[in-house]
């Protein structure tokens, strides 16, 4: 009866996650059904598993999966309720085929024409249209190399066929077309849609990429990770002779791992990988050392912060270096709404940004006026470009200029050097020189990016730091030695409970806070506790903090270690 309880909480918690995620449409075919078979129950370490139409099939009970359990007989069980027959059952029964999925999924999915004639192919799987192939994952096979592995939503893909990566200038040819069964790739001559596919040969695709027989392609809409990184190590080999080899080893990883972030500087052979966390990076390090044969040099973690504004400040003045240019912008926080939906890619980030009706309902639902909507320029890093002018001679011809000025602006703000997020920029006002000549590159982008920074000076400038979501498991008599270790941490207590005698700990707290946990909650529980960690997004460093962390990032980059005030931008 404990176990059923257990169980049934366990399936009404995901049953409510579902529910609360997923398109209204869908709710009702989507809900869990134990009875209906789309629920299994077992052990994936001892390859047994169990449903209720399996039950039937078999004459099994639960009463036989428990006394088979509490005599260790669970071989004998693998035997005869087999975890691959239950888990291929239910994926027969209840998941879509393709003809019917991709009718769902390339709206959702692909910004094209739906009745052009490779959305037709794409919607209606059509093994003779184009080839649109949608890479998904690159597995480094030390025998065939970079593999792309990807589903295949229309034409047939064929060995030794060109293809395009879209957005890559070169064709590429598939030199090996495979299909996975099981843990093994049996190659084929061809494979048509509506298949996963593992093609090789393609050296530009990463997870995300697009390929297509043709190369105007509208690609799909990018792989999102919300997970985004937030821990960066500078890594040198310790050896001068393997450094081509780590050049190519970290370039594989960064493709085969999306959410590994590799910065590479080719003078000095010193290489910045950024990750989601100490743990994953500590993972990484390890596969460069034993997998790849490199021995390397890591320096201590180093955090990712991220730079905002507390309130409207400017309009201020840009000059540019010859004075013949003049440029007025402000600066205030972006609305919470709007913000959300370019970290989730509702608003695609973008420096030229495509608006469509679908991106100017959200900027609406999100508080911006209709001026605001029409004057959007450009998206990056979670922060909006908005031109407010009206009739300004000769800016149409500078637009270009001042959109790559506020992306530099972006990329490295003015209180430590760190990328910006959550910033509305507003450009109100400009004067330009008549002559083209004198507003170029060297005038214009300076210009813009001192009234930006001098607009950041007045509005307050303030620094946000990564968080992570902390879940513990332990024992009810280590409860408070878990809840100290947090809190030393400057960690937030959300949610305790308990099950039985085991405790269970919801908490945030700073990534910059969480190095060395995993041995400090060992220490302080004797090894009982389990605890994993998400990304929670970004939250301001308490004023008391900012100050001394501000210092030693400055410090840290070689600059000075106190950021310039207002004054210096208007100069």
């Amino acid at each position: 009866e404990q176990m059923q309880e257990k169980f049934m909480k366990i399936i009404a918690e995901v049953d409510r996650l579902i529910k609360k995620n997923c398109p209204p449409e869908y709710r009702k075919e989507w809900s869990l059904n134990v009875e209906g078979g789309s629920v299994a129950f077992g052990s994936a370490y001892h390859n047994w598993a169990i449903s209720v139409p399996f039950m039937k099939k078999t004459g099994i009970s639960f009463k036989d999966i428990f006394d088979f359990c509490a005599q260790g007989e669970q071989k004998t069980l693998a035997k005869k309720s087999p975890i691959h027959q239950v888990l291929l059952d239910m994926t027969i029964e209840h998941l879509p085929n393709p003809l019917e999925a991709q009718k769902r999924r390339i709206p959702k999915i692909w910004r094209g024409e739906d009745d052009s004639p490779v959305g037709k192919a794409m919607i209606n799987c059509d093994p003779k249209g184009d080839v649109t192939f949608m890479v998904t994952k690159i597995i480094m096979d030390p025998h065939a190399g970079e593999v792309a592995v990807g589903r295949l939503f229309s034409g047939s893909v064929k060995r030794g066929q060109e293809l395009y990566v879209i957005g890559m200038p070169n064709k590429q040819r598939a030199q090996l077309v495979s299909l996975s069964v099981g843990p093994d790739r049996i190659p084929v001559e061809s494979m048509g849609a509506g298949n996963i596919a593992n093609v090789s040969g393609l050296r530009d695709a990463i997870a995300g990429s697009t390929v297509s027989n043709s190369p105007d392609l509208q690609p799909f809409e990018r792989i999102l990770h919300y997970s985004e990184p937030v821990v960066t190590v500078a890594i040198e080999a310790k050896s001068t002779k393997d450094l081509p080899k780590l050049v190519e080893v970290l370039r594989s990883i960064a493709k085969a791992d999306p959410s590994i972030v590799v910065d590479i500087n080719q003078e000095t052979g010193e290489s910045l990988m950024s990750g989601m966390g100490e743990l994953h990076l500590e993972i990484t390090q390890y596969r460069i050392e034993k997998e790849h044969g490199v021995p390397i040099k890591a320096s201590p973690p180093i955090v990712v912060y991220r730079e905002c504004v507390d309130k409207l400040g400017g309009p201020f003045e840009g000059k540019s270096p010859n004075k013949h240019n003049r440029f007025y912008l402000t600066v205030e926080p972006l609305e919470e709404k709007v913000l959300k939906a370019i970290l989730t890619g509702d608003i695609t980030s973008e420096l030229r940004i495509k608006k469509n009706k679908e991106t100017d309902a959200i900027l609406q639902e999100g508080g911006w006026s209709k001026e605001e909507i029409k004057g959007l320029k450009a998206v990056h890093n979670g922060c909006v470009l908005i031109d407010s002018t009206k009739g300004i001679q000769y800016l149409h011809e500078t637009m270009e200029l001042i959109v790559q000025s506020f992306a530099e602006a972006m990329n490295g703000s003015p209180l430590a050097r760190e990328k910006a997020m959550g910033i509305k920029v507003k450009l109100h006002d400009a004067k330009l020189h008549e002559d083209n000549i004198h507003r170029g590159p060297a005038q214009v982008i300076p210009a813009v990016r001192s009234s930006i920074f001098g607009a950041m000076c007045v509005a307050g400038r303030i620094l946000l730091e990564p968080m992570q979501k902390v879940f513990i498991q332990v024992p009810d008599d280590h409860m408070g030695s878990a809840t100290s270790e947090l809190q030393t941490r400057r960690g937030t207590i959300l949610d305790m409970g308990s099950e039985g005698d085991q405790a269970t700990i919801d908490a945030v707290a700073p990534v910059a806070e969480m190095f060395g946990f995993a041995g400090a909650i060992r220490g302080a529980t004797s090894g009982r506790a389990i605890w994993s960690t998400e990304n929670s997004g970004y939250q301001k460093v308490p004023r008391e903090l900012q100050d001394n962390i501000v210092k030693q990032i400055r410090t840290r980059k070689g600059l000075n270690p106190e950021p310039q005030d207002a004054n210096y931008y208007a100069a």
